[in-house]
């Protein structure tokens, strides 16, 4: 097998569609080296494991808790290191997978930001930021968001509240009082954290130079998956059973098919311009209170502050 020509960096890759997109990516990219973020230290496990199902020698794991910034910081410099020294071939592209929903909105990171915000929305931010010079054309970027960000009942049936913004900062932070260790507001946080992934994407795609892309993909509702596993008994219980049955409509679908979508997503033909948002892999207007400059910029600056980086002007491609 020949060398690979280029490094597709994955967080989210261990288990659920990720695992599933990690293993179609190997299978039917060879000429691409494959490098998965561990949150432990099964990293040479998890690369046995690929490499012997796939048959592709080509994987490699870097340890990062992405919800510690000084983690991701060190993932990103060793990621430098590697590339600088030959042992990675040139990054080009980076496929995140990663993240959560929870029943609260009152557990923090390692840094103290709101759980769900910080690792759905802030460790994005903060890996793209530092690895943005690093990309080199022809490259892509998917970050992975979700049709909750509509907050209407044809998207998600009713099962998770609309998103609710709010200045970045206060996003940001641990709730406190009535309230705020609830089921609701967890799920709030979590629609809420996928709105701000579409406001970052607009973000991004106003700064990367021609050549590098990026993309919001929406997976649909995948039942199975592990989201939920920090749920109630209740919850878990119908997304094991009764939700199942939503796999035969259009509106959900199996681990192995959304994997496998994801992955088509992440290294298939270009799908449009950059920016766009991917319902499971159409292109698709997201919703109207997506759209919005202002907002975009604000979180790109704001994060830029919480993340401890400078903010800069606009680029336009």
């Amino acid at each position: 097998m020949n060398a690979p020509a280029g490094t597709l960096l994955m967080t989210g890759g261990s288990r659920g569609i990720g695992r599933v997109a990690a293993e179609r990516l190997l299978q039917n990219r060879p000429e691409q080296h494959l490098l998965l973020t561990v949150r432990d230290r099964e990293g040479g496990r998890l690369e046995r494991e690929l490499a012997e199902v796939t048959g592709n020698p080509h994987v490699s794991t870097i340890a990062c808790d992405l919800a510690s910034l000084d983690d991701i910081r060190s993932a990103a410099a060793e990621i430098g290191r590697r590339l600088d020294a030959g042992t990675l071939p040139p990054l080009r592209g980076c496929l995140g997978n990663a993240g959560l929903q929870l029943v609260s909105r009152t557990q923090a990171t390692a840094d103290g930001f709101e759980m769900t915000f910080g690792v759905n929305v802030l460790a994005n931010y903060l890996f793209l930021r530092l690895l943005l010079s690093r990309f080199e054309a022809p490259s892509r970027i998917v970050l992975v968001g979700s049709d909750v960000h509509f907050g209407d009942l044809r998207h998600n049936l009713g099962m998770v509240p609309a998103p609710r913004w709010d200045d970045v900062s206060q996003l940001a932070r641990p709730a406190t009082g009535p309230g705020a260790n609830s089921v609701t507001e967890g799920r709030r946080a979590y629609s809420t954290s996928k709105l701000a992934v579409l406001y970052l994407v607009h973000a991004l795609a106003r700064r990367l130079p021609p050549g590098v892309d990026v993309f919001t993909y929406n997976p649909g509702y995948v039942p199975g998956t592990g989201l939920v596993r920090d749920a109630g008994p209740v919850t878990r219980a119908l997304s094991r059973t009764l939700l199942h049955g939503l796999r035969a409509t259009p509106f959900a679908m199996g681990p192995r098919t959304a994997g496998r979508r994801l992955a088509h997503a992440a290294a298939g033909p270009r799908p449009g311009s950059s920016g766009t948002y991917l319902d499971r892999g159409r292109i698709t207007p997201s919703s109207a209170e997506s759209y919005d400059p202002v907002r975009e910029e604000d979180l790109w600056n704001s994060a830029a502050r919480l993340c401890g980086l400078p903010t800069e002007a606009p680029t336009n491609r």
